[in-house]
């Protein structure tokens, strides 16, 4: 093979060389920030149809409502927890910090953490839904046929003080 043929073969599997390892490289750090969203009921149940379900120490973001009567606040710090529900199990949330203007019971929230067992989450970041006609397409997805009243005071169990928060009339009442 002439010389000059073998430099540029070499040149070119080089580059080829570099550049599939730079594409691996990011890949694998896009896999490491990748954070899938679920709602209460698929954190428990499984998420699709092979029902998989996240494991301890796995980071993901959580949809759901904030039952009324679920929030605690510590006096001395910013720690609050607070409970989560969709159509069916509680999860609960863990966060740190200062909560959104527009974070309050009954209300939608999306938190996004760490999975600390099954039914707990050491949330980073609380998002509270700033109107009542927007809400991402993946929690809309999720949260279909959710009737946007307070959920049912007992649960299994767990039991919340009755609220005395309004509950807007259905659709059909109002148009009679």
């Amino acid at each position: 093979m002439n010389p000059r043929r073998k430099q540029r073969l070499m040149a070119v599997s080089a580059i080829l060389l570099l550049l599939s390892g730079a594409v691996g490289a990011m890949l694998y750090a896009l896999q490491e920030n990748v954070d899938l969203f679920y709602t209460p009921t698929q954190l428990l149940e499984g998420f699709g149809k092979d029902k998989i379900k996240p494991v301890p120490g796995q980071r993901l973001r959580i949809g759901g409502m904030v039952v009324p009567g679920s929030v605690k606040r510590d006096e001395s710090t910013l720690k609050v927890s607070f409970d989560l529900v969709d159509t069916g199990p509680i999860v609960t949330v863990h966060y740190e910090g200062i909560l959104p203007d527009l974070f309050r019971e009954g209300q939608g929230i999306v938190a996004q953490g760490t999975l600390l067992d099954a039914t707990n989450i050491e949330a980073t970041e609380v998002l509270a839904k700033h109107d009542e006609e927007y809400m991402p397409p993946e929690v809309a997805e999720a949260m279909k046929g959710i009737k946007h009243v307070p959920p049912a005071k007992t649960y299994p169990g767990k039991t919340y003080p009755a609220t005395s928060a309004p509950v807007a009339p259905a659709a059909a009442e109002v148009q009679q």
